[in-house]
């Protein structure tokens, strides 16, 4: 079982939620274009409502160009099985995530961030904690240094050539896949309020059990100013990163509300308003 330091990332059961929705549900929706291969092209904005704008070299914009496997095609498990359909999401991510019991909750988000600055050459901004404290920087694992975890000792050692492959670069995720969690991703990021909610600031909950997701695109009604979002999560065990209906507004599915109150409900979590944090 992963997550060795101190504190798990996700709950260690699914979470009870998740059998309270009954029944696959693959229906198109007003808000689903099945064509579109991104998240900016498969989701259509609700009516009156415009995405707001994304730099082109930004987070934001590489979230919203995230690939999608086609419509209707399920979530699977680090194991190759199928995560049963129970209302959970609307679409997967077209992005492998390995063989091993890894890329949960937590680990979906950094690696998200995590590939967005390696795609951009800022390996000196590649850096994550280990739940330990222990700061795990990309720019040392490219010199040819390697992490030792040693129960509680956490160390550094000079043991590889240096190199910037992403077969590499895939090796220090799976190291810190396997020891950071939500309590350090809480931990190392801001917090920010749901009334400046942006593409790309995460809802998170340390602990055990804990869960995060992310917002991966946000639309804005000119006329009334509200937020609309998509979230993506991944969850426990280690699966595909999945685009996540709206269990409280079908209407609205799979956008979310920015104004809902104290309380976010996602189709396997409940998050609190305070609970957004931001890179």
């Amino acid at each position: 079982m992963k997550k060795l330091l101190f504190t798990p990332l996700c709950a260690s059961v699914l979470f009870l939620a998740c059998g309270q929705n009954t029944g696959a549900d693959r229906r198109t929706g007003a808000h689903i274009n099945p064509s579109g291969t991104t998240i900016e092209t498969r989701f259509n904005a609700p009516a009156g409502y415009e995405r707001i704008r994304a730099e082109s070299n930004s987070f934001g914009r590489y979230l919203r160009q995230l690939p999608l496997k086609p419509h209707g095609e399920p979530v699977l498990y680090y194991n190759g099985k199928v995560k049963p359909d129970r209302g959970v999401y609307d679409a997967v991510v077209a992005l492998d995530i390995g063989a091993r019991d890894l890329h949960q909750c937590a680990d979906a988000v950094i690696r998200l961030r995590a590939e967005y600055l390696y795609e951009r050459k800022r390996y000196d901004q590649i850096s994550f904690h280990f739940s330990s404290g222990f700061r795990a920087d990309y720019s040392q694992w490219m010199q040819g240094n390697r992490i030792v975890v040693k129960g509680r000792d956490v160390y550094w050692t000079s043991s590889a050539s240096a190199s910037n492959t992403y077969r590499d670069f895939w090796k220090y995720l799976q190291i810190v896949f396997a020891y950071a969690n939500t309590w350090s991703l809480q931990q190392e990021m801001k917090p920010a309020r749901v009334s400046e909610l942006a593409i790309g600031d995460v809802f998170v909950q340390g602990g055990s059990p804990g869960h995060a997701v992310i917002v991966v695109d946000v639309a804005l009604h000119p006329q009334t100013g509200k937020k609309v979002f998509l979230l993506a999560q991944s969850y426990m065990p280690a699966q595909e990163t999945q685009v996540l209906k709206n269990p409280v507004n079908a209407t609205l599915s799979p956008w979310h509300e920015a104004d809902f109150g104290d309380v976010l409900r996602t189709p396997e979590w409940s998050f609190r308003a305070k609970d957004l944090r931001r890179f």
